[in-house]
């Protein structure tokens, strides 16, 4: 089964694309170190305090798969660098 989600993000204090990356970069670092999903920023790459991920995981039965996703996404939640936006869940 495959699970992907795309979460979107408002980072408040930066100032700078350079800023931004590096919140990014350590997040997305995180999260594919500590759980078995690809991750990949998708919208807003040209916006200082905007960014929207990708998150997919595939395994063997759909749990298996969901559990990594939201995972990914409780460990994305957690930063204090960035607030939540949106965030969509979908079964392929």
């Amino acid at each position: 089964m495959i699970v992907y989600a795309e979460c979107s993000f408002f980072i408040p204090t930066a100032a700078s694309l350079k800023e931004k990356r590096a919140v990014l970069n350590r997040m997305r670092d995180r999260v594919k170190n500590s759980y078995n999903v690809s991750v990949a920023e998708i919208d807003h790459q040209d916006l200082w305090q905007r960014t929207t991920f990708a998150l997919v995981a595939v395994a063997s039965s759909n749990d298996a798969a969901e559990r990594e996703v939201r995972r990914a996404i409780r460990l994305f939640e957690s930063n204090p660098d960035w607030e939540m936006t949106a965030c969509t869940v979908d079964y392929l």
